[in-house]
């Protein structure tokens, strides 16, 4: 079958997070993005992709902070709460009914029952026309215990949300895990 090149959120699986941003006013903002990616590893900088008008942008450009949360994907209803469109001084968390998850490094709080939470500092925009490219340097990275096991790995069982985008919606998933594990040596010609 032959697609559109337009249509490649849905053979690409994507990742679900909520971005977390407060408004210079004080006002709390969530909001659900599948466009972002980290840079490299061992970097600790992460990219994502925005429309030129967000109010999670422009939060992110008037105070320089966000927090990626991780969520499971028995929150999805709540993503789709924070999916809708709201006035700037709507407090979203209030309207998703998502509890704060104090930050250590950033003013915005995460959120609970997260996976794992990123507190981000700007670094950098990338502007085009119709979208900006955010790069954010993790300043603090936190994983949930409910979800990790005591070395800091993420548990398969934690069930991080992705959607699969079609033409008349999306598709909430999560990954499952195969029972094979590779090292990453396993990559390297011997």
């Amino acid at each position: 079958m032959e697609l559109q090149p337009h249509r490649r959120e849905g053979v690409l699986p994507l990742p679900v997070v909520l971005i977390s941003t407060i408004s210079p006013e004080g006002v709390l903002n969530a909001a659900p993005w599948g466009n972002i990616t980290p840079i490299l590893r061992p970097l600790d900088e992460i990219v994502l992709a925005s429309w030129v008008k967000r109010d999670t942008l422009d939060n992110i450009r008037a105070t320089g902070e966000f927090v990626v949360n991780v969520p499971t994907a028995d929150m999805s209803r709540e993503v789709m709460v924070c999916a809708r469109t709201y006035p700037p001084e709507i407090n979203e968390f209030a309207e998703a009914h998502l509890t704060p998850h104090p930050s250590k490094t950033v003013r915005p709080p995460g959120i609970e029952g997260c996976i794992a939470w990123m507190e981000c500092r700007l670094v950098e925009e990338i502007c085009r026309e119709k979208y900006v490219l955010v790069i954010g340097k993790v300043e603090h990275l936190e994983g949930n215990d409910c979800f990790f096991t005591p070395d800091g790995e993420m548990d398969p069982a934690a069930r991080p949300l992705c959607m699969i985008c079609g033409n008349k919606g999306m598709q909430f998933t999560y990954p499952e895990p195969t029972g094979h594990f590779a090292t990453y040596a396993e990559m390297f010609l011997k």
